[in-house]
């Protein structure tokens, strides 16, 4: 199972290790395309602050993220199941999972990324501030400069394996499973049910997707198709209805039901 998440906008203030090493990377088909994207933030935010910042999106008290950028070559790194710190990743609570559970957590779950596309979680990068929704000068907007890269990388991370997909709207467009890749993935929205109605929710679909990470990684089981996961997942008392695709070649959707928040 490969297991498809965004990052945070929330990470780590400082690394704790050696600095990055782009060539021991996982996923070494992106690495052309981390080069590329790397060495135009860099110079970007080496150049007019005032055009970083807009480029970034930053706000006046985010500029300092553009000094930061600057040393991404040279800052210390640290592995990127810890650098990110949002309501996602506090609810799948990496750091304390017992030793199966986080060797299940290196071999599944992949974390996508404007800046080096698509991280395992020992990947070991500096802290930084991009997101997939930028336009850096000379790559253009970097959900489309990722996109034939990641459609050679992630086939081959996938297998033959069920792909969850808990990405948020703006890392989809980076890649897209198709055939029998699509066949097997299976994308999650979670919904609040209130008095016989339902909504779907912002902040809490962060952190019901997170505990459903953790719940999956604890667990251990292997489904390989859509079907078998929304079994899985009943089994460890979510409730979930799926949806399967209207046409061939396209993912499933399963809608995960809360009555709490």
């Amino acid at each position: 199972m490969l297991i498809l998440l965004p990052p945070s906008e929330g990470k780590a203030d400082t690394g704790s290790g050696k600095p990055l090493d782009l060539a021991r990377l996982s996923l070494p088909a992106l690495h052309p395309a981390r080069e590329q994207a790397l060495d135009a933030l860099i110079a970007l935010c080496a150049g007019d602050a005032d055009t970083a910042a807009d480029a970034l999106g930053l706000s006046p008290g985010l500029r300092g993220e553009i000094t930061r950028n600057t040393r991404l070559r040279t800052a210390k790194a640290l592995p990127a199941g810890s650098l990110y710190t949002g309501v996602l990743y506090d609810n799948l609570g990496l750091a304390d999972l017992p030793v199966p559970a986080k060797t299940r957590a290196r071999r599944t779950l992949l974390i996508f990324s404007g800046l080096w596309g698509a991280l395992r979680v020992d990947d070991r990068v500096p802290p930084y501030r991009c997101s997939m929704g930028v336009r850096l000068p000379g790559v253009g907007l970097l959900s489309t400069h990722w996109r034939a890269a990641m459609a050679q990388a992630l086939p081959e991370a996938a297998g033959t394996g069920l792909v969850l997909d808990l990405r948020s709207s703006m890392y989809t467009p980076a890649w897209t499973p198709r055939g029998d890749v699509a066949a097997r993935t299976a994308t999650v929205r979670v919904l609040h049910e209130r008095n016989g109605a339902r909504t779907v929710v912002s902040h809490f679909n962060k952190a019901t997707k997170g505990r459903l990470v953790r719940d999956l990684l604890l667990d251990g089981g292997t489904p390989r198709t859509p079907a078998e996961l929304a079994i899985a997942l009943r089994d460890l008392k979510h409730t979930v209805e799926e949806q399967p695709p209207a046409k061939p070649g396209r993912p499933w959707q399963l809608d995960i039901v809360v009555t709490e928040l």
